[in-house]
């Protein structure tokens, strides 16, 4: 009977599945780190979300561990490497949330151009002001996006609807033009793109990805999203291109001002940039919620349950 520890929060489905196949799941959630070292070599598999660190200390004291699955789609808190050279399975769940972000773009997008945030908020206070909130049309504009794995996709198949021409860059993939998005270098985002959305994973060479050199490369003023990690963008740049007219708007559901786990702002005396953000009424600020609905707390554990079935070639 395979022993699973899970020290995260996670829809019943997969705690239920598995233990129907003959797994015995634990949780551990309300264990801390150093529980979680010590009985670690009891388990065959291991279920997280952001809670801890699997780092190469953390992995040596799992001399049994099969599989870990992360719930969820960026694995930068798993040593993956580390990880699959001592023969662990590493498992994710990009497929439960890709609905959930690809919505959450076209919402804050819409949000943007359209000044539906700054127009409710004069509302409230009493002010009527009609010309000053004009949109800007989302046909016929050019949509760059960058990072073209499981959200880019969806988020591309979300825009189908509305006239756009989709320019997708990815470094690492090719050959996945179609009848409404084409494969396109980033220079050829730089000089079409009108709105600009990245989906990228976080690694070395993804840090701080949308630098001044990024922003100040476009031909075109643009409408910028962040539904990826906070740390793929150098906020300090995004504040000076907002200022010099180089960003229309900013929707950013993740900041490099994050604690580890995603689920707090890591500094109660947060910096001038992010301060900026705050104030200003054409970003939107979001608690790095786009990947999470009632619908993809759901999908998360489906899509786990079914890699953690087929590694043992057990039939769902």
């Amino acid at each position: 009977m395979p022993r699973v520890l899970i020290i995260d929060n996670i829809h019943p489905y997969l705690i239920q599945t598995l233990t129907h196949k003959g797994f015995d799941c634990i949780d551990g959630s309300k264990w801390d780190k150093t529980r979680y070292t010590d009985e670690i070599a009891n388990y065959d598999g291991l279920v997280v979300r952001t809670k801890i660190k699997i780092d190469k200390a953390f992995i040596d004291k799992a001399t049994n561990l099969r599989f870990i699955a992360r719930a969820g789609a960026g694995m930068e808190n798993i040593d993956v490497a580390y990880a699959e050279s001592k023969g662990i399975a590493c498992l994710s769940s990009p497929e439960g949330n890709r609905d959930s972000v690809a919505e959450h773009c076209v919402a804050v997008l819409l949000s943007l151009m359209n000044n539906i945030l700054r127009a409710d908020k004069e509302i409230r206070q009493g002010l009527w002001r009609r010309d000053a909130n004009w949109g800007t049309e989302l046909m016929g504009k050019t949509v760059g996006i960058i990072g073209y794995g499981y959200m880019g996709p969806a988020f591309a198949q979300r825009l189908r609807g509305f006239g756009v021409t989709i320019l997708a860059h990815d470094k690492y993939k090719t050959g996945f033009s179609n009848e409404y998005v084409t494969e396109a270098t980033i220079a050829d985002v730089y000089a079409n793109a009108d709105v600009v959305s990245l989906h990228l994973p976080l690694t070395d060479e993804t840090q701080y990805y949308a630098s001044n050199l990024f922003f100040n490369s476009f031909t075109k003023p643009i409408y910028f999203l962040n539904t990826a990690r906070g740390n793929n963008v150098d906020t300090e740049a995004l504040v000076d291109a907002i200022k010099e007219g180089k960003v229309l708007g900013a929707a950013l559901d993740v900041t490099e001002y994050e604690s580890f786990s995603f689920e707090a702002l890591s500094q109660a005396d947060l910096p001038a940039p992010f301060r900026y953000l705050a104030n200003s009424d054409n970003v939107i600020l979001t608690p790095h919620i786009a990947g999470w609905t009632n619908e993809s707390y759901m999908k998360h554990s489906k899509v786990l349950t079914d890699k953690i079935l087929a590694l043992y070639h057990i039939e769902d």
